[in-house]
């Protein structure tokens, strides 16, 4: 069976942080932040609003999206790089707020994380399961130093979703390719070192407690964007050659949004002109993992897919891990719903 989308919703939080807002604090200009990025806005979460939370809100839409009960679900997957906690999973606290009894789990590929899912989902059906709820959700802001004026503009918190069902390769709404890939090697230039396992190991008769300050993310932006662009160029290229499709024939492209000259750059390696971009990170920044379904969103509320549509996703993101994703829009009446 062939994985076919059929639900799609969207969370952000409510506080919306403009560029004038972290220029103040960064000593930078607001006009140097959106022309070295694209990006004018973002959300920030507060406390009370952990990335289980804005999982299971984006989920809900694409279940009521979809008119699909929560019992119908046989598999919850939630794309993160920003869990609640580091036991338990994000995935299965989300379901709890869902009300699913189904197996959940989480996906950490960074921001390649929603693709990773999507090809993780199209197995499960593949394999017998007959719905499959994909969440990619970030409370990024709590990653980044408030301090550093090159990373901190960058991230901002949500979350989108898809449900996706067993159906036939011919239908609207199926996936008609993927292609995954990752290097190792480029780890270091795109890292939270202190937030996990790794930092807390010290000797057999030591224990140290991790520096506070290597939470934060820190990122070789240069080596990041050449990487993206090349890796998101072949990527997309190796989906579409097992699609048997052209670049030429993709109706839209939804890339991560990390960076618009990166999306940009990419179109241009495709030969695909701008116009056929789908962009959301002017007003959300880069929301890691969810990134693509909240651009997705955003475009089918502003009249930019329709069905039949071949739209082509592609991301990049820390570990260094890609992945690109081709599928043939839904044709079937949705129904739209803002994002919070």
């Amino acid at each position: 069976m062939t994985a076919v989308i059929i639900g799609l919703g969207s969370a952000l939080p409510e506080r919306e942080v403009g560029n004038d807002e972290l220029a103040a604090r960064l000593g930078v200009t607001s006009d140097w932040i959106e022309r070295r990025t694209g990006i004018r806005a973002r959300r920030f979460a507060d406390a009370t609003t952990p990335t289980s939370a804005l999982a299971a809100e984006a989920a809900r839409g694409a279940l009521a999206d979809a008119d699909t009960d929560p019992s119908e679900v046989d598999a919850f997957l939630v794309a993160t790089y920003t869990p609640d906690h580091q036991i338990p999973a994000t995935a299965p606290l989300a379901a709890a707020r869902l009300g699913l009894a189904c197996p959940a789990f989480d996906v950490n590929a960074a921001c390649s994380g929603f693709v990773y899912a999507l090809a993780t989902a199209a197995g499960l059906i593949a394999t017998g399961a007959r719905r499959v709820l994909v969440a990619g959700a970030e409370t990024a802001s709590t990653l980044t130093d408030p301090g550093d004026r090159t990373v901190h503009p960058l991230f901002g918190d949500g979350a989108g979703a898809v449900l996706l069902r067993a159906g036939e390769p011919d239908e609207d709404g199926a996936l008609l390719a993927l292609d995954l890939g990752a290097d190792g090697t480029g780890a270091a230039s795109l890292i939270a070192p202190g937030s996990a396992s790794k930092a807390r190991l010290g000797t057999d008769t030591e224990r140290p407690q991790p520096d506070p300050s290597t939470y934060y993310m820190a990122m070789d932006g240069r080596e990041v964007f050449l990487q993206a662009v090349a890796h998101m160029t072949a990527s997309s290229r190796a989906a579409l050659d097992r699609a048997g499709l052209k670049s030429s024939e993709v109706d839209r492209i939804c890339g991560h949004q990390a960076n618009i000259r990166i999306l940009r750059a990419v179109a241009d390696e495709l030969g695909a002109d701008h116009e056929r971009l789908l962009v959301d990170l002017d007003r959300t920044g880069n929301t890691g993992a969810a990134s693509i379904p909240l651009a997705l969103d955003r475009a089918r509320r502003e009249g930019r897919l329709e069905g039949g549509h071949t739209v082509l996703l592609t991301a990049f993101g820390g570990g260094f891990t890609w992945g690109s994703a081709l599928l043939r829009w839904p044709g079937t009446a949705q129904h739209p719903r803002s994002a919070t």
